[in-house]
């Protein structure tokens, strides 16, 4: 079959692979119809290959029809159209009991001290195949799958493999008071959805992102966007009567603009061998924190920051004065995907598309483009905000 591989740092390639087969009784087999660049597949393309091998297969956003499953799989038969949930978990261990799925003691990657494994994302969670190719293995399959209908287009359901049941979660997790004033800090595809989502749930929309594809994108939803600039966190308090809004999400992440020091040494970490860059990143790895201090910054005074970007710094410095201050409230982690299924699928089925998932996508192209689509999305060139891949 045909996958996109890693190959070094911002270096891809599509090749001839091995097809996936049949490696337990509890797998399937799933022919991909539709996969998406994520903006976390990103942090593989440029910070992340000391955890990365030549020839690893990418991608976790993957949806498709099933072409065969193992002898204990009960819930799976072949001709089934299923969404394939990122984080690869079991359904009944004490963790996913407790709708923590992303956290599943079964496949956890204790190794490197790591939640659950993740399909195509890295030695950290499981150095998995991933599911930017023609055909993707699924381990524990009767649970690991969202099975959807025949009717709608791939677009209304793909989504819910991450990026949508991750804005939910980080909406869910900054707890807004009903009627109360979100901002969303970074408008790439989790954050358009948290800014939608916000909408949804009647809440004001605030919403920062240096791009104005992407601000006029959220402005299309009901969405008030502003340029991020030196100004912007004053602007915002002004238009929070002075206080700060009563929750900011934060979709950025590790890489966010405005630390020009901690992303030269991002780089220079990437030059060293791969077993002392792993060290290093494990024990004194740092994230560009611009986003999350702003976050900081805006929230009002007993708020809450919710963290939906990826970090994976272990010596970040935080402003705990200020944080324990301000008695702000703090969550983040990794979507529990399967925990927000039974709330999105009527959304993403309602003829209305209240959240959009057909307003997203502005690159469709066949899997052979992937490598030029990497590069195009991470330098937000040519209007880019989601890359959807038909294998």
């Amino acid at each position: 079959m045909k996958a996109l591989t890693w190959q070094g740092r911002r270096e891809l390639s599509v090749d001839e692979v091995p097809d996936p087969r049949i490696e337990a009784p509890t797998d399937a087999i799933v022919q991909i119809t539709s996969t998406a660049i994520c903006g976390s597949d990103l942090h593989l393309y440029e910070l992340l290959g000391p955890f990365i091998d030549r020839g690893d297969i990418l991608g976790h956003e993957p949806m498709g029809v099933v072409v065969a499953v193992g002898d204990e799989v009960t819930q799976l038969a072949v001709g089934d159209r299923v969404v394939v949930p990122f984080t690869i978990s079991c359904g009944h261990c004490f963790m996913c009991r407790r709708g923590l799925q992303s956290q599943c003691e079964t496949t956890q990657v204790t190794e490197y001290n790591s939640g659950a494994a993740l399909f195509g994302y890295t030695k950290l969670y499981g150095q998995v195949p991933g599911g930017q190719a023609e055909y993707l293995r699924v381990p524990l399959a009767d649970y690991n799958h969202i099975r959807v209908g025949s009717e709608l287009p791939d677009d209304r359901y793909l989504f819910l493999s991450d990026i949508l049941p991750t804005a939910w979660q980080g909406v869910e997790y900054a707890a807004v008071p009903d009627g109360g004033t979100l901002v969303v800090m970074g408008l790439g595809p989790v954050g358009q959805f948290a800014a939608r989502v916000g909408v949804h749930r009647g809440y004001r929309v605030l919403a920062v992102d240096p791009v104005a594809e992407r601000r006029a994108m959220a402005e299309r939803h009901g969405v008030l966007t502003y340029d991020l600039d030196d100004d912007v966190v004053a602007l915002l308090r002004d238009l929070t009567e002075g206080r700060g809004a009563d929750a900011v999400v934060d979709a950025v992440g590790m890489e966010a603009h405005g630390d020009s020091v901690v992303e030269f040494a991002q780089h220079a970490t990437g030059l060293l061998p791969d077993p002392v860059a792993r060290a290093f990143m494990q024990k004194a790895g740092m994230d560009r924190l611009a986003s999350a201090y702003a976050s900081i910054d805006v929230v009002r005074r007993g708020g809450t920051v919710s963290l939906s970007g990826v970090y994976a710094g272990d010596a970040d410095i935080l402003p705990m004065k200020t944080m324990f201050d301000k008695q702000l409230s703090l969550r983040m982690g990794q979507c529990n995907v399967k925990r927000w299924t039974d709330d999105l699928l009527p959304l993403v089925e309602d003829p209305r598309d209240p959240l959009g998932v057909m307003d997203l996508v502005t690159h469709r192209a066949p899997l052979s483009d992937a490598p030029a689509l990497y590069e195009t999305f991470q330098k937000k060139d040519d209007g880019c905000i989601k890359v959807v891949l038909e294998p």
